[in-house]
């Protein structure tokens, strides 16, 4: 049986026409899982989930009453920030650290993540995007939360907001140009990851149907703690604010991925 639920939906103002995503909220664990043979210092690193997002979409939600679609479970169980048939998607290795609850895995627990964590999560993803949309009739706008760490192999990452996105420019670039107006942040376009990500979230949910969107990177050191997170969360709640009041994120226009054909 199922020792915990596999997302949480944060309800908000279905008619706002905004939905907010994290799915690297948490590091939790189902118990039967144990700690998949890591030490528990492995869950206070990014390997585990994206550290400070899950206070960052309470925060945005506190503050604009969108509805929030929530992961609760780690990303050393399953990944689901990836397509099912992507290699990635259960770890054996992730930054150094062997996993070794994901090596070997046989094939029917590879299963079952699937059916009772990243399914889930995906379904109350669709289903909150689609009340959304109902609600309006419109297509919604879609903004997915994340945090990088502040260093990859030694070498210092400078930006400390960034914006990941496939071939949709319609929500990126005036989000970009907000958080580059004050001049007081490095703002990254793509880094340090390329946003096209054929199965990942927003390739299913929102490229796929044509579905206005970003992906918000924040470094981790900006909201490691409380103070940082209410920063980030005042900065960035009055420029979701206005970019959902633009009527032309409110379209559907299907761009083709770089990824390659759908």
């Amino acid at each position: 049986m199922q020792d915990h639920a596999p997302f949480e939906i944060i309800d908000g103002d279905l008619g706002l026409g905004l939905v907010i995503l994290a799915d690297h909220a948490t590091n939790r664990l189902p118990e039967r899982y144990g700690r998949l043979g890591l030490p528990e210092s492995a869950f206070q690193r990014h390997i585990a989930y994206d550290i400070g997002v899950e206070g960052l979409v309470r925060g945005l939600h506190a503050r604009l009453n969108a509805p929030v679609v929530m992961s609760r479970f780690s990303r050393l169980l399953i990944d689901p920030n990836r397509g099912e048939d992507d290699p990635t998607l259960v770890m054996r290795i992730s930054d150094g650290a062997i996993v070794p609850g994901n090596h070997p895995i046989a094939p029917e627990e590879w299963q079952y993540r699937l059916e009772t964590f990243h399914r889930p999560y995906h379904d109350a993803v669709s289903r909150t995007i689609g009340a959304v949309a109902d609600r309006t009739g419109k297509a919604p706008l879609v903004l997915s939360m994340h945090s990088f760490t502040p260093a990859w192999k030694g070498v210092a990452r400078p930006w400390q907001v960034t914006v990941l996105w496939d071939s949709d420019p319609r929500a990126v670039r005036p989000l970009l140009a907000e958080l580059e107006a004050p001049g007081d942040v490095v703002v990254g376009d793509n880094e340090p990851y390329d946003g096209a990500l054929r199965g990942d979230t927003m390739f299913r949910h929102c490229m796929k149907p044509g579905i206005p969107h970003a992906l918000i990177e924040i470094r981790q050191d900006e909201i490691g703690d409380a103070a940082g997170i209410a920063r980030w969360v005042e900065r960035l709640a009055p420029i979701f604010a206005r970019l959902n009041a633009d009527e032309t994120l409110h379209t559907y226009t299907v761009f083709p991925s770089r990824t390659g054909p759908y």
